[in-house]
């Protein structure tokens, strides 16, 4: 690099290393990513170095030469930044001279953003020595600039000293030289349009839409979407001022607050800013996470104050149906990092434990922090979201063809397989001719993460395919708009807590003072209105009776396995299949009703009625949905095994036995031979139950000196393993030692049902202390809100 032979005496020269700072700012763009970084420590005046200046009306095509003069640095910063654009490079200050009489800068050198090389140095990112995410190397080392020089102090102008053409690298188009840094200008009128459409609740995906279409080209809009999203969140920078610094002080008080020593908040970054990611979670909603947390609804959609701020709850759904809350966050801008740290910290909060599905919006960004924290996770994208997208994208369609957005609802809703899916899919947009419409052919691609036909298999706590979600939404409703303030969003905030908790304790209490009204005579209706909550046993009972509706046709048969054919009486066309293993007493139904919701559709209830099923096995009784749902979690489980042990141990067997002797039945009528031989057979087994029968009586008043006998087998034991027998005792027989076995195993399984009814009575006593703790819950909550009336 070479310069003009300046005198010494009364200068100092200035490097201006600022293109070395990689992490000055945060921003990118497709074509040159150190670009991003340049001049953010640049001396000169106004911060020019930053931000695009128009360059002069005159001589806008003219190439720059040496002797050339400017009536200012400005100019000649403006004029060859021009020239760049016109050439396809972009530009940035790389050295400044100061005079060491007055400070004043006597020289500066313009250069293309590729020269000069990387130089690595120790950041706070760096571990062992490694970036994190090292971005791609973009200086080449390119020799173009421009240097310009003071002519004299009076006059202030200024020259042309050296100019370098030439360019080591290939220069960029036209049509994408508006993505190059120093040609990145949001412009005012750009950003007033910006502020209305922000203000109108449409995010930078739509602006930037509106900004084409406006300018008529991308190429004309002079900036990136990148660019749009920071000067969005800059304007919230500078409106919301410390505004958050109420959220922290709000959430630092509570968390000193004896009661509230398992408040769990964090922010990302600085905590004494007042501008960060915010999230937080009391001690309630991680308690409701351990009991409601396989299913969980992450929502963006929320704008809660005038800044446009997202306000991002997660939620679930409790053993009522009703939206339970898991924590939030206020997020400064939605970045993919912003969500990334956003899951880890909130997974962090629930002790680590991922749940089994989540829910969110559409949106690739959320999809990829996903993604990256909770891998084994079922992802899906809200479906109402996206027919409401729908709306926007093909307004025209819409237009034109009224039928076509129920035809829509009707292929993704209504379709009761994969196949009948895609199907209905391309005939409708061929239908349409939309083959090639691009928003249909991303949720195309996508379908697999928000078509239910593809998610039957995993558990959402929804009641049924087309449901919407209760807690997609509406935990805030009614507390939170686009007009509340940070300041006045606290107070909702817990207004909101507290009214959820009130019909959550409502709902307890109509659970337990209220019977609910039994429709069929079936031992099963009746057990389940005594475990499920009142509104999950309504929606059982609804079930229940359909099945009075439908018929079950056995199809095929094989070993243990049973297939038969569900439909409604005369509606065969629309049948669906159940398998059914009699002895293992599990079934699996081509709706997939219970893998989704948690509860047993009507075709497997129909199943268990023509097979005799009287009561529902306990693998088919969710905790998450009884009214027990909330009790001690190590405690419950283990009682619900007892529990589950003692009520089927006698249907199990007697269902078993029921199946077998049919089969006796259905053959033995066919002929009178076989008939007699099905009889001998059932009056041999009849012998041999009446004998088990009095071997057991026996065996009850053998247990009377048990004690006694215990002993004697004891010393018996000892003796013989010790090689000494008592002259009084004779070596047992063979059917004396079978005699020997078959009692202890009869002493054995007396034990074992004594046991049985012990746990039984245990698990009654933990159930009344339980209904009990439920009682003085909502009498207490009665009294406080008498005490508030």
């Amino acid at each position: 690099m070479e310069f003009e032979p300046l005198s010494l005496g009364n200068e100092v020269i200035e490097f201006d290393m600022m293109g070395l700072a990689d992490d000055a700012m945060d921003i990118e763009h497709p074509v040159d990513e150190d670009d991003l970084l340049d001049n953010s420590t640049s001396t000169t005046t106004s911060a020019s170095a930053l931000f695009y200046i128009p360059p002069p009306p005159p001589d806008t095509n003219l190439e720059p030469y040496e002797g050339m003069e400017f009536e200012s640095e400005e100019a000649a910063k403006a004029f060859y930044n021009s020239y760049a654009r016109r050439v396809g490079f972009s530009t940035r200050v790389s050295m400044s001279r100061r005079s060491r009489r007055d400070g004043a800068i006597i020289q500066r050198s313009f250069v293309c953003a590729k020269e000069g090389f990387r130089v690595d140095k120790d950041k706070p990112g760096r571990v062992d020595g490694r970036v994190k995410r090292p971005r791609a190397e973009t200086r080449v080392g390119c020799k173009a600039m421009l240097v310009v020089k003071i002519q004299d102090s009076h006059s202030g102008r200024w020259l042309v000293s050296n100019f370098i053409k030439e360019h080591n690298h290939e220069l960029v188009p036209p049509d994408k030289v508006h993505c190059l840094r120093s040609h990145r200008h949001v412009s005012g009128s750009a950003k007033s349009l910006i502020d209305t459409l922000q203000g109108a609740g449409i995010g930078p995906s739509g602006i930037m839409s509106a900004l084409i279409k406006e300018y008529g080209g991308i190429s004309n809009v002079g900036f990136t979407e990148r660019d749009c999203r920071n000067y969005m969140r800059s304007s919230r920078q500078r409106t919301l001022g410390g505004d958050t610094q109420l959220l922290l002080d709000y959430l630092r008080n509570r968390q000193a607050v004896a009661q509230n020593p398992s408040l769990f908040y964090a922010v990302q970054g600085d905590e004494d800013q007042c501008m960060s990611n915010i999230f937080w979670a009391d001690p309630k909603a991680r308690t409701n996470y351990t009991y409601f947390g396989d299913t969980v609804t992450f929502d963006t959609t929320y704008r809660s104050n005038r800044y446009r701020l997202p306000f991002a709850p997660f939620t679930g759904v409790n053993h009522h149906g009703q939206p339970v809350l898991f924590g939030c966050a206020l997020l400064i801008n939605e970045s993919e990092a912003s969500f990334v740290w956003l899951f880890k910290t909130w997974l962090e909060a629930m002790s680590g434990r991922p749940p089994v599905s989540i829910t969110t919006d559409h949106d690739r960004v959320i999809r990829l922090a996903v993604t990256q924290v909770l891998p084994e996770t079922r992802h899906r994208f809200c479906k109402w979201h996206i027919f409401k997208e729908c709306q926007e994208k093909l307004s025209h369609v819409l237009s034109e063809h009224p039928n076509f957005e129920a035809e829509l609802h009707k292929c993704v809703n209504m379709t009761e397989s994969i196949e009948e899916f895609e199907s209905c899919w391309l005939s409708l947009i061929d239908r349409y001719d939309l083959r090639e419409h691009e928003w249909l052919q991303t949720i195309y691609v996508d379908r697999r993460q928000w078509v239910p036909v593809y998610l039957r298999d995993t558990f959402f706590a929804e009641m049924s395919i087309t449901q919407r979600s209760d807690s997609i939404n509406s935990y805030f409703d009614g507390y939170v708009n686009a007009s509340t303030t940070l300041q006045l969003f606290v107070k909702q905030y817990e207004k909101a807590l507290e009214s959820r908790y009130e019909k959550e304790v409502k709902a307890d209490y109509d659970t337990i003072n209220t019977a609910p009204v039994l429709k069929t005579p079936s031992p099963m209706e009746k057990q389940a209105a005594e475990l499920y909550t009142r509104k999950l046993f309504m929606k059982f009972q609804e079930e229940l009776v359909e099945t009075m509706t439908f018929l079950a046709t056995k199809v095929d048969e094989e070993e243990a396995i049973t297939t038969y054919q569900v439909a409604k009486f005369g509606e065969d066309h629309e049948a669906y299949f159940v398998t059914f293993n009699f002895h293992e007493m599990k079934a699996t139904c081509s709706c997939q009703m219970f893998e989704f919701s948690g509860l047993l559709c009507r075709h497997i209830l129909t199943v268990f009625r023509v097979t005799n099923v009287l009561t529902l096995p306990s693998h088919y009784v969710l905790k998450r949905w009884t009214r027990n749902a909330k009790s001690g979690v190590i405690l419950e489980e283990r009682a619900s095994n007892l529990l589950n042990g003692s009520r089927e141990s006698l249907t199990v067997r007697y269902n078993n036995l029921r199946s077998e002797a049919l089969k006796y039945v259905d053959e033995g009528v066919k002929t009178a031979e076989i008939y007699n031989v099905a009889a001998g057979a059932l009056q041999e087994a009849a012998n041999k139950v009446a004998l088990a029968k009095k071997n057991s009586g026996k065996s009850a008043f053998v247990n009377a000196s048990g004690r006694e006998d215990h002993s004697n087998q004891g010393s018996v034991a000892f003796n013989t393993c010790g090689g000494h027998q008592s002259g009084l005792e004779q070596p047992l027989s063979v059917d004396e030692q079978d005699r020997k076995i078959q009692k202890l195993l009869r002493q054995i399984e007396r034990a074992r049902r004594k046991c049985e009814v012990y746990r039984a009575n245990l698990l009654s006593v933990l159930k009344d202390i339980e209904d009990q703790k439920l009682q003085l819950s909502v009498k207490v909550q009665n009294i406080k809100l008498g005490m508030k009336d």
